[in-house]
């Protein structure tokens, strides 16, 4: 009998037939905006009667054949069901026993269609020079890449076998020893840990790399390499050591982070070994690294700990926000772990407030049946999750936790049971724990109850922005906001936005011109003074709004930048989305799409 499958969200007979290794053999062909190659699946028997039949994910793959254990195979497409893709089925001569294996060959090349897949022209990068690609398959975007068993529910070994004009990154660890094949050259890559589809990615473009220690290097486009090894050389290994003395030693061997072009629709991507991060964490203040601080913290929630469905999302997003957390006040106190808590808890509000108090993507476990998780991606699993693990007392068993699903992936329910077998002989704990509401936490929509933050870091730009509300003869001056930095004046802009009367258009150009808010070079700053202006009705930042939304395509700026565009002027919004839509990666524009007109 096969165990029943814990992940709605894919086709493939993973309760039956588990993938331990995969080859990946890809040519990136830039003039037809295309991978083309064969993929070899080595796959496992789970169930004690004979399997005949293996069935795998994919979405708008072009298939050319199947051979398994190097003998062609019969092969069929199944009907298509939406959102999750067209399963392929392989039916096997040879029924195979329980614990069995067969190595399945399969030949493969991406589509127009595919959503993984970002293709750049030269005048799309930052020196136009040449094309760049990149992937991006959290979360269900791997399979219109290749046939796989697509949920982090199944985990593989990986080796990569890629051929480029360009160089080339993955998620493995590079063997350096590029080899010259067909005008190309020939990179591979081995992944030793297992890892989920998800994890798989693949870039390629005209990049540079520099050391940011002694285990990292930073790769991006040349002419930005310099100040982006400036912006991370200060805290990376200082990042590592941090995180390791909370949970254990980084077990990848290398990190190292990419700098991607501006379209990268995510702040980052954890993928092992090489961090795919926006350009918007490089703001020449070293005060949007946070970023990188998260993304390495996935590096033991996620990627070794890893939830078994996007239903129970907040076990990678909570816990690695709660590392992330943990480093930031280890590097500088716990007034800034906090202050970070602070600023999260507005982002959380934002996306309770977008879906709704009583809606289901809402609440810590979701219910994504039928669903695509892309639509129920947010920041409340990350915030609210985060809160989970804060609000009721530090988690004192997280080396227990990690050290127990090393290299496992696992539920909400598993993840119960094990805090609270941990600390079955502490009394007090156990007792606290079984007090708590397990279910109100999991299953309840809207805010948690909110925690008492220490506002140490907060309290001049909350006193600040309480003189903007209240004092009528308030004269702003460039000294109100001398000595704060850049994610103090995220909290103070963030106040400002949760005025129910908003400011007059008239003050929102002079808290552009006298504070500098207009000209900052630091997007987490300009992105909100841009909100604040559109909710004040002031139509001179319409403009730079729109130039904005096309040289950034991270969906934490580009969706709420578009949604306060529409209300203040709806043909502002849907002519800058027809002028950048093209700039933008599949995944953010779908759901840019679906903002601004409601499409599915």
């Amino acid at each position: 009998m096969a165990s029943p499958k814990r992940d709605p969200n894919t086709l493939s007979n993973y309760n039956c037939w588990r993938s331990t290794h995969i080859t990946a053999n890809f040519d990136i062909r830039f003039d037809q905006k295309q991978l083309a190659g064969n993929v070899v699946h080595r796959l496992r028997s789970l169930t004690d009667a004979v399997s005949r039949e293996i069935i795998l994910d994919t979405r708008y793959l072009d298939i050319g054949s199947v051979s398994v254990d190097g003998n062609p195979s019969k092969w069929e497409l199944l009907p298509t069901v939406e959102p999750f893709g067209t399963p392929l089925k392989i039916n096997l001569e040879q029924g195979v026993q329980q614990d069995g294996t067969v190595e399945v060959d399969i030949a493969v090349k991406t589509t127009e269609k595919c959503t993984a897949l970002q293709w750049l022209t030269p005048a799309q990068t930052s020196n136009k020079k040449h094309p760049y690609m990149f992937s991006q398959c959290q979360a269900i975007h791997a399979r219109s890449i290749f046939p796989c068993q697509d949920t982090p529910d199944v985990k593989s070994t990986i080796d990569f076998n890629i051929t480029s004009p360009l160089p080339v990154m993955t998620s493995g660890l590079p063997l350096r020893d590029t080899k010259p094949h067909a005008g190309n050259a020939l990179y591979r890559f081995n992944q030793t840990v297992p890892i989920p589809s998800y994890l798989f990615a693949i870039a390629s473009g005209d990049v540079s790399e520099a050391p940011i220690g002694p285990r990292s290097v930073v790769a991006t486009s040349p002419d930005k390499l310099e100040e982006c090894k400036w912006e991370l050389e200060a805290d990376m290994e200082n990042f590592m050591t941090t995180i390791e003395k909370i949970v254990y030693p980084y077990v990848w061997g290398e990190y190292n982070v990419l700098i991607l072009p501006p379209s990268f629709p995510y702040g980052g991507m954890e993928n092992p070994i090489f961090t795919f991060a926006t350009p918007s964490i490089i703001s020449k203040d070293r005060e949007n690294i946070d970023v990188i601080a998260h993304e390495l913290a996935h590096s033991w929630s996620g990627n070794l700990v890893t939830n078994a469905s996007w239903e129970h999302f907040w076990l990678n997003e909570g816990w690695t926000v709660y590392l992330e957390r943990r480093i930031l006040a280890a590097i500088h106190g716990e007034a800034y772990r906090h202050f970070s808590a602070i600023i999260g808890w507005k982002s959380l509000t934002d996306a309770v407030e977008h879906f709704g108090d009583d809606h289901e993507f809402t609440k810590l476990i979701t219910d994504l049946k039928g669903k695509d998780p892309d639509d129920a991606f947010s920041t409340v699993p990350y915030e609210k999750g985060f809160n989970f693990l804060f609000f009721p007392g530090e988690p004192r068993g997280k080396a227990q936790y990690f050290t127990a699903f090393k290299g496992k992936s696992l539920d909400s329910f598993e993840f119960k049971a094990t805090i609270l077998d941990f600390f079955k002989s502490d009394e007090e704990a156990s007792k606290l724990l079984n007090e708590l509401d397990w279910d109100k936490w999991f299953y309840s929509p809207g805010l948690p109850p909110k925690p008492q933050f220490d506002t140490s870091l907060v309290d001049v730009v909350y006193a600040l922005a309480k003189r903007w509300e209240t004092d009528s003869s308030f004269k702003p001056q460039p000294s109100d906001i001398e000595g704060l930095t850049a994610n103090q004046l995220v909290v103070f802009l963030e106040q400002l936005l949760r005025w129910e009367k908003p400011l007059s258009p008239e003050l929102s150009q002079q808290l552009g011109a006298v504070y500098g808010l207009a000209k900052s070079e630091n997007i987490e700053v300009s992105n909100l003074y841009f909100q604040v202006g559109m909710k004040a009705g002031d139509r001179s930042v319409i403009e730079p709004t729109v130039e904005l939304l096309g040289r950034i395509g991270r969906m934490k700026f580009v969706r709420p930048l578009f949604r306060n565009l529409q209300k203040i002027d709806r043909s502002a919004a849907l002519a800058a989305f027809e002028k950048h839509k093209d700039f933008y990666h599949p995944i953010c524009r779908g759901m840019v799409e679906k903002d601004l007109f409601g499409k599915k």
